[in-house]
Formats: structure tokens, sequence, C-alpha cells
């Protein structure tokens, strides 16, 4: 039997969602047994760690970052402890680990190291968008940020929308909440006015907007979405 520990990839709220509405009383109780931790900023973390009502200290705790100033020769250490038989946490920003969030590096390392990997349930707004939408679930494809630059950016979209029609594929993509309304009104400019928008924005809040229209809808009025988390997804 091996005596390595466990690499547990623990889901966090998207944003200040109840922990009970989102999380299973198994993700909190794994959770609150770790006291080693693999994130993305310290700070958020601990805020997550105190509201779950952690019982261990978190002063007690240990925390390795991965962010995009982290060296890859940082990366490779994270792992020890669980090579030493200590259970650890990787803890998403928000939502779920390796989805659109940093960690895929650590769990392909847990693999080589035939560390077992645990992914623990919870919130992933690119999933959610995408079943709320009323688009296709069988075959969809999640592009991460398109350009900034208008003219790449249009040619992405005309590209996503031409996958929609010859793959019968839903196209899934992300933008940073500053820039949402360019990203709508791009889409508006690029795409038939037939073609189907769905906006999903702040996911699992009390204020959660989901709406699907056609590009000839969205036309007639925006929603009020500037500096909120928000999926797009775009289908016939």
């Amino acid at each position: 039997m091996s005596n390595k520990g466990i690499l547990y990839l623990i889901p966090t709220t998207i944003g200040d969602t109840p922990v009970a509405q989102v999380l299973p009383e198994y993700t909190l109780a794994v959770s609150k047994s770790l006291d080693t931790f693999i994130v993305e900023q310290l700070r958020t973390a601990r805020r997550f760690l105190s509201k779950i009502k952690t019982p261990i200290p978190i002063d007690d705790m240990t925390f390795f970052p991965l962010n995009k100033h982290t060296e890859l020769k940082e990366v490779y250490s994270y792992l020890a402890p669980a090579l030493e038989g200590k259970n650890i946490g990787l803890l998403s920003e928000a939502g779920t680990p390796c989805i659109a969030d940093p960690g895929s590096i650590i769990v392909e390392q847990a693999h080589l190291k035939g560390i077992q990997v645990i992914p623990l349930v919870g919130p992933n707004s690119i999933i959610l968008a995408l079943m709320a939408s009323g688009f296709n679930g069988q075959n969809f494809c999640f592009h991460g940020y398109i350009p900034i630059d208008q003219n790449q950016r249009s040619k992405k979209l005309k590209e996503m929308e031409a996958n929609v029609i010859k793959n019968d594929q839903t196209q899934i993509f992300i933008e940073a909440p500053y820039r949402n309304k360019q990203i709508l009104d791009s889409i508006c400019k690029t795409c038939s006015n037939k073609t189907k928008v769905c906006v999903a924005v702040d996911i699992s809040l009390k204020t959660e907007y989901i709406r699907t229209k056609t590009v000839t809808e969205w036309k007639k009025s925006f929603p009020d979405f500037h500096k909120k988390p928000s999926i797009f997804l775009i289908y016939k």
C-alpha cells in the first residue's frame, strides 16, 4: 500500500455565496481536515478557510503560491509533503481548480509521482452557464479568453460561429469583466442576426443573470454587467 498522501482538488465559492448553497458536506469536511494548500492568492485562500470555519488555526497552515510569479522549480517542490504521506489541497481562487484556473501542472506532476488525485465537487461557472443556456451540451468547446484586438476578435468570432454551424458545437468563452460590453457589442456586429447568444453573469450569486437571445434581440438592449464575471456562449 502506498504511503503517499492524496492531492485533493478543492472548489470554492465563485463569489460571496453561502457556502452550504454550493459546496457539499464532504468537500467541506475534507477542506477542514487539511493544513497544507497550494493556492493562487494567499489572501483569498485564508478568507475562504475562515468562511468555512476550519478548526485548524490558519496561522498554523502551510500555503504554497501558484500564480504567474511562481518559478517552475518551486512548483516541483510543492508535492514534497504528499510524497511524505501528508494529504494536501489544491485550492481554487474561485470555482473549480484547473478549469480556467491554474493548477494543471501540479496535477500532472502528481500523476507522474504516483500521488492519488481526488477532485471534489463544487461550482464551475462554465458548466453551469452551459447547463442554463439551452445549447448543445453534448458537443462544446471552451476557448478561454479571445483576442483583444478588434480585427482578431472579429475573426475569432466568425470562426466560432462557423464551428457552430459546421459541427453543431456550442462555443464558450470568457472576457475580463471590464470588457463585457465591448465583447457583446463585437458579437452583435460580427455574428448573424439569427445566431443565439447566452450571457451568464454572476453565476450562483444573488445578482445572477442568465439570458439566451438572438443577436437581433441583444441589439435592442444590453444587460448591466460592467465589471461582473461573465460567461459568453454562442449557438444556432
